[in-house]
């Protein structure tokens, strides 16, 4: 649905985001994640048409966005880290403004409005003035103003910034709702949003990307651990996942704990050849580990 083709944007001297490249599909959530500063608020900018790339081309289903900025931005919804609202209009005031903004038609402007409101739960607060809302109302009235005419892509920039605990349950709560009718991006630097509610994870380091990959994928080691009663195990293992690696370690009551450099997808066969052997096999798992490790280790580059 969306690629990023060796995007850059200098500032002088500076690269605020250089040679970045990634494939977004239909139905994603996916991650912006990196430190203040690596670059994910300028790609956004970018992507949605705030801010014009030095090099690089940004594609919407194969054409690219910078040849009809307006028809792009239509199948766009943004909320940027600090959402414009002014906080003397109502919610339903600022919506009906931002509803003539996307040029929704006068009579499917109502519907468009309550959907809105009930998606971000709004409705009891919609008579309200914005300046009378919690932080974490007025992060709905921005998403809520994102949404208003059913965009394919949702892109959301810190949605949880400055949010109390309560708060961000409830905006991880929405961000899953949003995500079941179009592709939704967000940009981050705490990890456990990614985890919370991504499919995907870009990671930034200095302008650049250094990690695409599936969570699901990103936390898989290709490492094996086995706890049997026989040492001897390394041997007719070995063969089984190609002579790699084994480390050997001796556990308690006389138990064997091996980890193997192997995929998940030869458990079967691990668990089959200690049978065959005759050998008592007591637990077999993958390895993983979590996003905060590597996320640790590819800023520690």
């Amino acid at each position: 649905m969306i690629r990023v083709q060796n995007l850059s944007r200098h500032y002088g001297e500076f690269k605020a985001v250089d040679g970045v490249s990634f494939d977004i599909a239909r139905g994603e959530v996916v991650g912006l994640l990196g430190h203040n500063g690596a670059g994910k608020t300028t790609i956004m900018k970018m992507m949605t048409g705030f801010l014009e790339p030095t090099q690089g081309t940004i594609l919407l289903e194969g054409k690219d966005v910078w040849e009809d900025l307006p028809a792009m931005q239509r199948r766009l919804g943004y909320l940027p880290e600090n959402c414009p609202v002014w906080p003397e209009m109502t919610v339903m005031e600022y919506l009906e403004f931002q509803a003539s903004l996307h040029e929704i038609a006068p009579e499917k402007r109502h519907a468009a409005l309550i959907r809105a409101l009930q998606l971000t739960a709004l409705k009891e607060k919609a008579l309200q003035p914005i300046q009378t809302l919690s932080r974490g109302y007025r992060q709905r009235v921005g998403v809520a103003q994102a949404i208003l005419h059913q965009p394919d892509i949702i892109i959301l920039d810190e949605p949880t910034n400055g949010l109390d605990p309560t708060q961000i349950h409830q905006m991880r709560s929405l961000i899953r709702n949003l995500a079941k009718e179009a592709t939704v991006i967000l940009s981050t630097h705490i990890l456990q949003e990614v985890q919370a509610v991504c499919d995907r994870v870009l990671i930034m380091r200095s302008g650049k990307l250094v990690v695409d990959s599936r969570l699901e994928d990103l936390q898989t080691l290709d490492r094996v651990r086995v706890v049997t009663n026989n040492p001897g195990a390394v041997n007719y293992l070995k063969p089984v996942t190609g002579g790699k690696q084994v480390t050997v370690q001796q556990g308690n009551d006389g138990r064997v704990i091996l980890e193997l450099e192997a995929a998940a997808e030869l458990l079967p066969e691990i668990a089959a050849s200690i049978h065959k052997a005759g050998d008592t096999l007591y637990a077999l798992h993958p390895l993983e580990r979590n996003l905060e490790t590597v996320f640790a280790e590819v800023n520690a580059q």
